[in-house]
């Protein structure tokens, strides 16, 4: 597949497009890459998207952990392989277990979640595949996390999605990283 919205040298980038590629360059990620590649072609739509995925991603309500686990499901959702590339080594370097990770990726349920874990995968699940959470999900999270952490839960599901069909449709190249590609 070719990336149909590759790099654009930061030169040949607009006024708009050099501030808005500068906010991610100087933010966390360090670099533009993933999704921001053919996002910057809409500089004002990726600084409001920069903004958001920064705080769902280093800040939510539900804790870093947690966050990896639910932008693994909505990756393997999508068959989305820059998500995964990137996100499937940070969620075992925060504790996400190499079979979770496996499961996920073969689109199996994981045998062994621990609780807020299973409760995570089960609310993203849901979502993804029924395009609601049933009641006892939903209650069993606003429990666990309140309703800041429900709603940023929820908040990673659409963000992640978002990026999953901008990467799907620009047919964005994956990083080569320590993650195995997702199966087809």
């Amino acid at each position: 597949m070719e990336d149909r919205l590759g790099p654009i040298a930061f030169a040949d980038m607009s006024a708009a497009q050099q501030v808005a590629a500068q906010a991610v360059i100087d933010g966390p990620r360090g670099a533009l890459y993933g999704p921001f590649v053919p996002l910057i072609r809409s500089p004002e739509l990726m600084a409001a998207a920069q903004r958001m995925g920064e705080y769902l991603r280093y800040r939510s309500a539900i804790g870093t952990r947690l966050t990896e686990l639910a932008i693994l499901v909505t990756a393997r959702h999508w068959s989305q392989q820059v998500e995964w590339a990137i996100h499937a080594p940070i969620a075992r370097d925060h504790g996400v277990a190499d079979e979770t990770i496996a499961a996920i990726a073969a689109r199996r349920r994981p045998d062994r979640l621990a609780t807020d874990e299973a409760l995570v995968y089960d609310f993203c699940v849901q979502l993804h595949q029924r395009q609601r959470v049933d009641d006892a999900t939903y209650a069993a999270a606003l429990a666990a996390f309140g309703e800041h952490g429900v709603v940023d839960l929820m908040g990673i599901n659409g963000y992640y999605t978002f990026l999953a069909m901008v990467m799907n449709a620009a047919q964005t190249a994956a990083p080569s990283t320590a993650a195995a590609p997702l199966p087809a």
